[in-house]
């Protein structure tokens, strides 16, 4: 132990006691304890930072700039603390007077999960920043200060409802304002046209309203503390904060509307946009985001240099999906309007800098926007648009010819007066030198299928980094003593090198290790049943398989499905008197998006199934049924490493990557998957026996589409099995007695449409499931499975896939 560090860490929490919180040590709460200690820890890795970005700066490196609308980073107190070497010199302090009755651990339950992301997107953002960190390459996190984040998911009669998120946001203990580095954004006005003195057409953005992004800067701590990068998130403000001369006047409410209009744009994740106001509010928010971090990164740039030629050689901007895409034409507008570059100079360096990650294979997905709204908030970027695609769409016709329906696809302006539309998706193909997918059968649909005109325009733009999670978060902090275990087998070398996780494999037939391992698994299943108590008032069974689907809620995802199934299970159980082998429990995470009703209708039937289910003496001591709330960083941290099924039932040729497979795995659970996204390569990482696959594969539902042959009625009239159950939501048996078919049109969309081919898979869904169960019954044969899925699952590591970005599209090395 650091006797120094200790006396430090003990005086620094004391005096935050003392002059910030303002209260003598035995007077202070848990939530108060949590802020002294983090602002304590907060001066470790500030002190990491100033010596990373000397060391950054001594080299004069390329940066890295990673540009995402989300990230769901977790609580920070407990994983700063192991990665600055100070989590047991914290445990060794005694500091006289401290309530006896705040422990530890509720001091770090306390922490709230910062609400600045939603699922998948936002995580991966957070694994790459701490990866980066950890392997030290120059690379930092740009976003918004959401001060609700996007909500907080409680159910209301088994319906989702939405609450706002309060988290602490801006009095955060971890963010610090940078209130020097404010930016100004300009919105809204008109372009007036005039030529300059070289006789060039050249524009004034005019008649602007402006607002103001003030950066709020968050540490991201390194393993080991050896670099401390940092996640810069902008909140927005105005100039004024009260209008005096109209509060002078009775106008109280009209004083404060410029601030209040001005910070709704960094109040939430996500604004719906099912009206034209809250369209006009989402792009507001992404263009106030990109513009702030293009304005800063330019800034950064020029503390160094003037010479903008030189800018693709200290700078690369990721752009994580399409959120951030309008950084392309703002980087335009800024090199021309304000640093004096002609067009030809300002898009060369603009393609060399931007590259350009794709996470959706579903076109629905991919962003546009009305150019009527576009036009009114950013008419400059109108302008930068139309003539980037003016441009493009010449160079296309030298490659196409006049093919119309190749032009028509690739095109960023598509159609014509109110319906014409800016594709957002093309924008940041036209404008990136590299375009990325997520996994090996994305990146492949992505140019067979989605983009297939771009691919044969820019093959060489084309390539595929397929997804990771860091094992710090996912295993050292999540899972401790499977790390720890894992630990005493290997050494701790596994955890900057993922691929040594391999070593374990050695001891899958070893009885010791096996008992040990489902030890450790049992403990985190007690937890987690004590958790689902605590929120859900519902008493599991920690001795029964715990069958886990959490991700966002989604058709494609296919929760209704394994609901299906749920119900077919219940339905043999009360009718037909089949148990089964071994009890098993189903818990179920995620949120639906607000206007997203089918999804939220899907939520509602599986509470509903569970009240039926969990209430049924016949059948509640074999099958229980949970709908956790809110899922978040923080939850998913005790319920993966619990996890004895996986389940990752997207549609094939639907899900990009997925990462919660990658964490399930890494935990020790194994998967029941479909040949989608990167379950594809997990199953050649860990093995076919060790992996429940089943369902069509990609290929299978195109030609049915193709030829528009799926007939999921058939399926309902051909099998007693399926028919059984779409009858059992088509009456009233998961009813309220005030509500009357309540899931029929969950019954229609099957029976009529099932686009996500649920019908098609529910069988061989069930097989999987009991093929998993019968290995289930064997603890041995089990344990060995979910061993060989932990040694295996070294090439899903975040760190490989940073290296690779790092390698191959940003070209920047560790420093």
């Amino acid at each position: 132990m650091n006797e120094i560090d200790k006396a430090r860490l003990k005086l620094s929490i004391e005096h935050y006691i003392k002059y910030f919180i303002g209260k003598r040590t035995r007077e202070i709460n848990k939530d108060e304890a949590l802020d002294a200690i983090a602002l304590a820890v907060r001066e470790f890795a500030m002190d990491k930072m100033y010596e990373t970005i000397a060391r950054y700066n001594k080299v004069n490196t390329k940066r890295v700039y990673y540009l995402s609308i989300e990230y769901l980073i977790g609580r920070s107190l407990e994983n700063n603390l192991h990665n600055l070497g100070l989590f047991n010199i914290l445990k060794n302090i005694k500091i006289d007077g401290f309530p006896e009755d705040i422990s530890l651990e509720e001091i770090f339950d306390a922490e709230y999960d910062p609400a600045l992301g939603n699922g998948g997107l936002g995580r991966l953002a957070a694994c790459y920043l701490d990866s980066m960190a950890s392997l030290g390459i120059p690379g930092f996190g740009y976003g918004i200060n959401y001060q609700f984040g996007l909500f907080k998911q409680k159910f209301d009669n088994g319906y989702q409802v939405e609450q706002a998120d309060t988290w602490q946001g801006e009095d955060s203990p971890w963010q610090f304002a940078r209130l020097d580095r404010k930016v100004a954004i300009p919105m809204y006005g008109d372009v007036e046209t005039f030529k300059n003195a070289s006789g060039q057409e050249s524009y004034i953005w005019m008649n602007t309203k402006t607002m103001y992004g003030v950066p709020f800067d968050f540490p991201i701590v390194g393993y080991d503390g050896k670099s401390v990068n940092y996640l810069r998130l902008f909140s927005a403000k105005t100039d004024d904060e009260l209008d005096i001369n109209i509060f002078n006047e009775g106008g109280y409410i009209e004083a404060v509307r410029d601030k209040i209009e001005t910070e709704t744009v960094s109040k939430v994740l996500y604004p719906s946009d099912a009206v034209e106001s809250g369209k006009e509010l989402r792009l507001k928010q992404q263009y106030f985001f990109v513009s702030c971090a293009i304005q800063d990164i330019i800034r950064r740039f020029m503390e160094k240099s003037n010479d903008f030629s030189e800018m693709p050689n200290q700078v690369c901007i990721q752009l994580n999906d399409t959120h951030p895409s309008l950084a392309i034409p703002e980087m335009m507008r800024l090199l021309m309007d304000v640093h004096g570059q002609d067009w030809d100079a300002a898009w060369d360096i603009t393609t060399k800098i931007f590259a350009y990650t794709n996470h959706t294979l579903l076109p629905e997905a991919l962003e546009t926007w009305p150019s009527r709204i576009l036009g009114k908030l950013l008419p400059r970027h109108l302008q930068i648009i139309y003539e980037i695609n003016r441009r493009f769409i010449n160079f296309a016709k030298s490659k196409f010819g006049d093919d119309a329906g190749k032009l028509s696809k690739v095109t960023i302006v598509s159609g014509d007066g109110d319906n014409q539309i800016i594709r957002m998706a093309n924008l940041s193909i036209v404008g990136s030198f590299s375009v990325n997918g997520v996994a090996k059968l994305h990146s492949e649909l992505l140019k067979k299928s989605l983009v297939p005109e771009f691919y044969e325009l820019w093959p060489e733009k084309f390539t595929n980094v397929t997804n990771g999670i860091t094992p710090r978060r996912w295993l050292l902090h999540a899972n401790t003593a499977l790390s720890d275990l894992i630990s005493s087998k290997i050494g701790d070398d596994w955890i900057t090198n993922l691929d040594l996780l391999e070593g374990i494999a050695d001891f899958a037939d070893d009885k010791n290790f096996i008992k040990k391992f489902n030890e450790v698994k049992q403990t985190n299943k007690v937890r987690l049943a004590q958790k689902i108590f605590e929120t859900n008032g519902i008493i599991v069974d920690p001795n029964s398989m715990f069958i886990v689907h959490a991700k966002r809620i989604h058709e494609y995802k296919r929760q209704l499905m394994t609901i299906l199934h749920v119900i077919g299970e219940y339905l043999a159980i009360i009718k037909d008197g089949v148990k089964p082998a071994a009890p098993r429990t189903y818990i179920f995470a995620g949120k639906a998006a607000p206007s997203y009703n089918f999804a939220k209708l899907i939520i509602k039937l599986i509470n509903n199934v569970a009240s039926v289910i969990n209430a049924d003496p016949r059948a509640n001591s074999l099958l229980k049924v949970v709908f956790m709330p809110d899922y978040k960083v923080s939850l998913a941290e005790v319920l993966i490493p619990a996890a004895n099924v996986s389940i990752q039932s997207s549609t094939a040729g639907f899900e990009a990557s997925g990462t919660g497979n990658m964490k399930f795995a890494l935990n020790g659970a194994l998967t029941v998957g479909t040949y989608d996204g990167a379950n594809i390569e997990i199953r050649e990482a860990v093995g076919a026996d060790n992996f429940y696959l089943f369902g069509l594969r990609e290929e299978q539902i195109q030609e049915m589409r193709r030829t528009n042959s799926y007939n999921p009625r058939k399926y309902y009239e051909d099998s007693d099995y399926i028919k059984r159950i779409l009858n059992a939501i088509n009456s009233n048996m998961f009813c309220e007695k005030d509500y009357v078919l309540l899931f029929k049109v969950i019954y229609e969309e099957l029976l009529n449409r099932d686009y996500y081919f649920i019908l098609a898979d529910l069988e061989a869904f069930t097989k999987a499931i009991h093929d998993a169960e019968k290995d289930y019954l064997d603890k041995d044969v089990w344990a060995k499975k979910a061993i060989n899925n932990v040694a295996r699952i070294g090439n899903f590591s975040s760190d490989r896939a940073v290296l690779e970005y790092a390698d191959r599209i940003w070209h920047v090395k560790p420093v």
